[in-house]
């Protein structure tokens, strides 16, 4: 694959070169692409009808968790814990659907790596806890915070009984588990805000066929959240796909040990939605990539290549059905079937990464660092 995107980039260079036309610039309109296209409409749909209400809805679940934070430390108890332990869960599946919308203010913030870098560094969480001094915003505690550390708070620390005594007799948990919820809701709100705000407008107004335009930046966006976190994240490394030694303790929300592979199926959800241009409520649908590709009418050995893509997506979906709900407990179990959805992600990659940006004319901007 790594020789293929190098014949690929090769390739759109030389066409750069000797393209009059299409120099990379600005070109405006409704129809900003090397074809005719409506860019425009199709940036309108993801930002009105997709991102902005999943990050709407983002916000919520990430106040609801202040809040359940903010009360279950004023007074621990079962009902606290298991109301903060419900809203966490609620918070991590809605996450799912905005982790592949790192741009804007989320890329500047780097929201996506405080809200979910895992695993969860426990042992800096229990140093932080201990000393009682810590700084959630260097980057250097990216795993030392978000969902993960939520997942060690809330359900690392024993049985209930355990979990709510800790809670009951020590301070500096309830500073801490207080400072990640209310860190967690407030990069949350400013991407909420930045997307109600102004931002909104920037984006689709950028209908620029350049690697600096809305679809182009985005699209790369999107692919590589599938390459790197979805495909590698969840499933990848903690099956050892890439170091042929299998790693069950870096599987999402291991502490939990419910919801592993509900988070992955909110994920690939998720991203098939997008693709098919769904709206984030309700049933209504809009211009996609799928229907840019069928507008392209762009065929892959013989087969059209928005179907090959569908049907792909279809086959992820289909051999989940195989996986455990307890992820970690099926890479200890019988990893062969994590390496089997392994497997069929990968074949996905090859088609969104090589033949869908091929074919819309984007260049890839990311470094593959995987060795496949």
């Amino acid at each position: 694959m790594i020789k293929f995107s190098r014949l690929f980039i090769v390739f759109a260079l030389i066409f750069a070169a000797c393209s009059s036309e299409d120099d990379g610039t600005e070109t405006g309109g409704e129809t900003g692409g090397t074809d005719s296209f409506d860019r425009g409409a199709m940036l309108v749909n993801w930002a009105d009808n997709i991102i902005v209400p999943a990050y709407n809805n983002m916000a919520t679940k990430t106040q609801n968790v202040e809040s359940a934070a903010s009360a279950f430390t004023a007074a621990p108890d079962a009902a606290g814990l298991q109301q903060i332990r419900e809203d966490y869960v609620d918070a991590y599946k809605s996450f799912q659907s905005v982790s592949m919308f790192q741009v804007g203010k989320a890329e500047e913030i780097n929201y996506r790596s405080y809200l979910n870098t895992y695993p969860a560094n426990t042992s800096n969480i229990e140093s932080k806890i201990s000393s009682g001094s810590f700084n959630l915003e260097l980057p250097s505690s990216f795993a030392e915070q978000g969902l993960p550390a939520l997942d060690y708070l809330l359900f690392g620390m024993g049985t209930s009984e355990e979990t709510v005594a800790l809670y009951s007799s020590n301070e500096n948990y309830r500073t801490y588990l207080n400072a990640v919820a209310s860190r967690m809701n407030a990069l949350t709100t400013e991407v909420s805000n930045s997307w109600n705000g102004d931002y909104r407008d920037t984006f689709v107004s950028n209908t620029s066929s350049s690697s600096t335009g809305s679809v182009d930046k985005f699209t790369n966006d999107y692919v590589m959240y599938f390459e790197k976190i979805l495909r590698s994240g969840k499933i990848g490394f903690p099956a050892g796909a890439f170091t042929g030694t299998a790693s069950p303790s870096n599987v999402e929300a291991r502490f939990n040990g419910e919801i592993s592979r509900e988070l992955y199926l909110e994920a690939v959800q998720s991203f098939e939605d997008f693709f098919y241009g769904r709206h984030f409520s309700g049933n209504g649908t809009g211009s996609s990539y799928k229907q840019y590709l069928e507008y392209l009418d762009i065929m892959k050995d013989g087969a059209d290549l928005a179907s090959l893509i569908e049907n792909q997506l279809d086959a992820i979906q289909s051999q989940s059905s195989s996986l455990e709900t307890n992820l970690k407990s099926q890479v200890e179990k019988d990893n062969t079937k994590m390496l089997e959805a392994y497997d069929e992600l990968q074949k996905a990659v090859i088609l969104l990464k090589v033949d869908m940006m091929q074919a819309l004319s984007i260049s890839v901007d990311y470094v593959d660092s995987d060795g496949d």
